[in-house]
């Protein structure tokens, strides 16, 4: 039997990229799960595309809202040539009933309770119309099969060791999505950290080797298993980045630790600089008068701190909107991330949205990417919005604020951070030179209904 993962994706720029930095560990994870008597295959259309045959028995398809159109529309031209389409991932858990109406099955829950019981039911020719799995503990869990990674990934060793988060932030649906926060065992993680990441199962070149990318939501929350981690971790040469609360600066051990286990890398959902924005999104772990000195504790180390940044706050006006490109800069953050509120299905954000009748009807999945908008602003139109955005993308990856970046890097960072700042400014620098810059949804093929039933489900087939 003949098993296509597929992990669909869009680009969110108007030419896409030449080169991706990390892929995620969904189609790993889930080949891994495979059984051997599978053959099986993981596409990932970031960096190649999916080739529609019949030389496959089962096609299964894992996506984001925001990818929605793209994945159905791959799944309608698989079932035309009569391939059995299992539909997975953030979307198709929320909106089973219109995954179900290109799909032959749809997996809802975590997949390691129900993958094989899927697949057993496929070689039967008896798939059930859904499959709902249950969070479990991480233990056990085989290592992502990096080998069947392409090659245009920077980053190959992708990890995951942690799964939740504590926090209930409002935009986020990771609590629903992955309910409490559970780890892996420590000696699991080193496993999958030393074993090799190049094709066929081999040694990749130095750098793929060296570098790890924690494919997690907080992955130094519980401190005393972080700790015992970062202890493993010390001495192998590696360098590593992850995502973690901005609360880890008050740790000085840990902070010690992160610096002699390699950290190179640190992700902060920083999210807005106004306490009113604050408590629109639930995000009681930050406080604004504490940016600037959590910044300079983790350049102390020699860590290149990026972070993430939202604009569409009820507080805002485009001109906030704009103005965040300075803040950013003045409390030197090394790589800035900048999206547009986005109420996603199974988030209290959304629910409020939608009680508010503040949702656009109108709006296509694809408005759904994080970087256009799919709902009422209170001080200020969509389309402003939207606007204000690009605005704000251009003046945070001018060529002044990028030369500013790296020149404060080369004094504050580690070699491994230097050089990760650099690539990541190099990167959208370069597409903000050539105008490469985040694309506008396409007009809605149809309305999306927003149906006042429960929430359903959690992530299908695997974290994403």
């Amino acid at each position: 039997m003949k098993l296509r993962i597929v992990v669909s994706y869009v680009p969110r720029y108007r030419r896409g990229h030449l080169r991706h930095m990390v892929p995620p560990v969904t189609g790993i994870h889930l080949a891994a799960l495979t059984p051997a008597s599978w053959e099986v295959e993981v596409v990932h259309e970031q960096v190649r595309p999916v080739v529609v045959d019949d030389d496959v028995d089962v096609v299964a398809i894992s996506f984001f809202s925001g990818f929605a159109d793209r994945a159905y529309e791959l799944a309608d031209a698989y079932r035309a040539r009569g391939v059995r389409v299992v539909l997975g991932g953030p979307h198709a858990s929320y909106w089973p009933a219109e995954a179900l109406r290109h799909a032959d099955a749809v997996v809802t829950g975590e997949a390691e309770s129900v993958w094989l019981e899927m697949l057993r039911d496929a070689e039967r020719g008896r798939l059930r119309k859904t499959y709902r799995g249950e969070a479990r503990p991480l233990a056990g869990l085989p290592s992502p099969r990096h080998d069947l990674l392409e090659d245009r990934f920077a980053v190959r060793r992708v990890v995951q060791a942690t799964r939740g988060c504590p926090f209930s932030c409002s935009f986020c649906s990771v609590p629903e999505l992955n309910p409490g926060f559970r780890v892996r065992p420590v000696d699991e993680v080193l496993r999958d950290v030393e074993k090799p990441v190049g094709p066929g199962g081999r040694d990749g070149n130095p750098l793929q080797e060296k570098l790890v990318w924690f494919w997690d939501d907080n992955l130094l929350v519980r401190r005393a298993w972080a700790k015992d981690l970062l202890r493993g971790l010390r001495g192998r040469g590696r360098w590593w980045l992850t995502q973690a609360s901005i609360d880890i600066v008050r740790d000085r051990e840990l902070m010690r630790l992160m610096r002699d286990s390699g950290c190179i890398g640190i992700f902060l959902g920083i999210e807005t600089f106004t306490t009113a924005a604050l408590r629109q999104a639930s995000k009681r772990q930050n406080k604004v008068a504490e940016y600037r000195d959590a910044v300079k504790r983790l350049h102390d180390e020699g860590i290149c701190v990026m972070a993430g940044f939202i604009a569409g706050f009820d507080d805002q006006t485009p001109a906030d909107v704009v103005h965040m490109a300075d803040v950013i800069q003045a409390l030197e953050f090394d790589v800035p991330f900048l999206s547009v509120l986005t109420p996603f299905r199974g988030t209290p954000l959304y629910e409020q949205m939608r009680a508010d009748n503040r949702l656009l009807s109108g709006v296509g999945w694809n408005g759904y990417n994080g970087y256009n908008v799919a709902y009422s602003p209170k001080r200020m139109t969509a389309e402003a919005l939207r606007a204000a955005h690009r605005t704000l993308w251009r003046r945070a990856f001018s060529p002044r604020f990028v030369a500013e970046r790296l020149a404060r890097g080369a004094r504050q960072l580690r070699p491994g951070a230097l050089l990760l700042a650099a690539s990541m400014n190099g990167f959208y620098g370069l597409k903000r030179f050539c105008g490469n810059v985040p694309a506008d949804a396409r007009p809605a093929r149809a309305a999306i209904e927003h149906p006042k039933s429960p929430r359903v489900a959690r992530l299908a087939m695997a974290p994403t």
